[in-house]
């Protein structure tokens, strides 16, 4: 496992320079496979959106998060998916083309409410502070988007399930780290072979 510090990653995120985004994202690649990695996973959903970039490149097979959460939207049957995460990551392409692709829709929150959930997301979560007028906001995002014909929500950031979970959540939740991190280890099984 090897990341770079967030603020790195931040410091071209914000400028929207995802070219350089995808060289932090190959320099850990390189680490990685240096250390003997067979593939690579990154649970960050915001950065995927230099995915496309870091393919090309990459030495080692990559698992892409919102494939394997579109994958398990599907086998459930999910037709309408909300979103939550960054505000990058809801307005960006990551999720939209991979659930299109499995006839799903997505959905985000409306412009104000994606800049409410990306500061509770960084002014909070990743500083491991938990409000319960932030959950409670969430919960209230979640249920609009039920409203709106959601049938799932996607908690596509790694912080939102600390304080979101089947419990509270008014829609099924699609836990993007935890499938991801599943979805990795039935990776490492097939590589390794029969026991």
């Amino acid at each position: 496992m090897h990341t770079h510090p967030l603020r790195e990653y931040m410091r071209y995120i914000d400028v929207g320079d995802w070219h350089r985004v995808a060289d932090l994202m190959l320099s850990s690649e390189a680490k990685l496979a240096k250390a003997g990695a067979d593939f690579i996973i990154c649970p960050d959903n915001t950065i995927h959106q230099a995915f496309n970039q870091i393919v090309e490149k990459a030495s080692l097979p990559w698992l892409h998060i919102a494939e394997v959460v579109a994958e398990a939207a599907a086998q459930q049957s999910y037709r309408r998916a909300g979103l939550l995460g960054t505000r990058y990551l809801m307005e960006g392409p990551v999720y939209f083309s991979k659930l299109a692709r499995r006839g799903i829709d997505c959905l985000t929150p409306n412009r104000d409410e994606r800049q409410r959930v990306n500061d509770i997301i960084f002014n909070e979560l990743v500083n491991g502070r938990f409000s319960k007028e932030s959950e409670e906001y969430l919960v209230a995002a979640i249920h609009d988007l039920k409203n709106q014909g959601c049938d799932s929500v996607i908690l596509g950031c790694t912080e939102i399930p600390l304080v979101i979970s089947a419990e509270n959540s008014p829609l099924p939740i699609l836990d993007s780290t935890r499938l991801l991190a599943r979805a990795a280890l039935r990776t490492a099984r097939v590589l390794q072979g029969p026991a």
